[in-house]
């Protein structure tokens, strides 16, 4: 678990102001992701799990300022890629909800990859069967448009064949 997270009626967003929260929901905006993903993983009983994340980049040389971002919103992880820039990665459930609802009113390119997140995480708490799943995998499908991806492997197609193979006549 994330060193920095904590109980969410401890988190600082619950203190934070709206001139910040606003801004935040800018930088999202603008260099930024909201998104959620199948992923292949052999430790789950379907075989796949989904997670939703929000990312925000930087340039490694102002690393100084997404260290004072993560200090501000206590969460997630910083990564450097080795293509000079940073990532600050938000993964856990319910740091991304709370972050999420906190910033929603504010958020304007990103709203639909809010709004979707949102629906996700309400329904991934309630799946009980492999139908439930693939339902939640063909929202997930949706970031692939909203967040031009051109990278996307695993989609609801492929999750649905390994759930319910083809039967061969």
């Amino acid at each position: 678990m994330n060193k920095l997270s904590k109980n969410n009626f401890q988190n600082p967003l619950y203190n934070i102001s709206d001139l910040k929260l606003a801004y935040l929901a800018g930088f999202i905006d603008g260099d930024g992701c909201i998104n959620g993903q199948i992923i292949k993983s052999n430790d789950y009983k379907r075989k796949f799990k989904l997670q939703v994340s929000v990312v925000f980049y930087q340039k490694s040389s102002r690393r100084w300022f997404i260290d004072d971002l993560h200090k501000t919103i206590e969460m997630g992880y910083i990564r450097e890629r080795n293509d000079g820039m940073l990532e600050l990665t938000i993964k856990a459930t319910k740091d991304v909800k709370l972050l999420i609802t906190k910033l929603i009113p504010f958020l304007v390119m990103k709203k639909p990859q809010a709004e979707l997140v949102l629906k996700i995480l309400f329904l991934l708490k309630d799946i009980k069967n492999d139908h439930e799943f693939l339902e939640v995998c063909k929202l997930i499908d949706k970031f692939a448009t909203l967040n031009d991806s051109k990278k996307r492997i695993n989609t609801s197609e492929i999750v649905k064949n390994a759930l319910f193979p083809p039967v061969e006549t």
